[in-house]
């Protein structure tokens, strides 16, 4: 890494350039034109750290939907990097704040199967006993599991199985009449 010593005058043109609400690599690019040098945004922004100008006005947007904050006005210098040609600049619109909803949502009847279950933890879980969970919502709440014989073929009991499978889904056949015609099986 090269080491850069900052002339006076580079460090009055940085603070000027701050001053008028420039960014460092807009600095940085200004004092390289100017002075012909080869700082880098950081190597600005360092310095200004150094120099104690950094993070005094810094702009942070204060409603939604201003995004840019107001930039003080700075005469239009000939050295200043532009925007190349067919670039496409960030328009507001893409930058979105979230939406706050204050309106109360109402939540679903929630299913439950009629089963009393035996509450019984992982370590005491036998094979063929249905692992359906209890609990555990709340941080340091144990989970236990219903601890019912299994369904053959599940790990569920057979009400925890009706209830984790979506009945209208389930009550549709698979393979419907005209789907073995269009495969030519029926």
């Amino acid at each position: 890494m090269e080491m850069m010593n900052w002339l006076p005058e580079h460090s009055a043109a940085l603070q000027d350039l701050r001053a008028r609400g420039l960014s460092y690599s807009e600095i940085a690019d200004a004092i390289n034109a100017t002075f012909n040098t080869a700082y880098t945004r950081n190597a600005a922004l360092s310095r200004a750290q150094r120099m104690g100008l950094v993070g005094l006005d810094r702009f942070e947007p204060s409603l939604p939907g201003h995004l840019d904050p107001p930039r003080p006005s700075v005469p239009e210098l000939p050295w200043i990097g532009r925007l190349r040609e067919g670039q496409a600049e960030l328009k507001a619109d893409l930058l979105r704040w979230p939406k706050n909803f204050t309106e109360m949502v109402e939540m679903p009847q929630l299913r439950c199967a009629a089963v009393a279950p035996r509450h019984l933890s992982l370590h005491d879980l036998k094979r063929g006993d249905c692992r359906y969970p209890y609990g555990g919502d709340v941080e340091g709440e144990t989970m236990t599991f219903c601890g019912h014989p299994c369904r053959p073929g599940s790990s569920y009991c057979a009400p925890h199985f009706d209830l984790s499978r979506d009945p209208e889904a389930s009550a549709r056949p698979v393979l419907n009449d005209a789907w073995l015609q269009a495969v030519g099986t029926s």
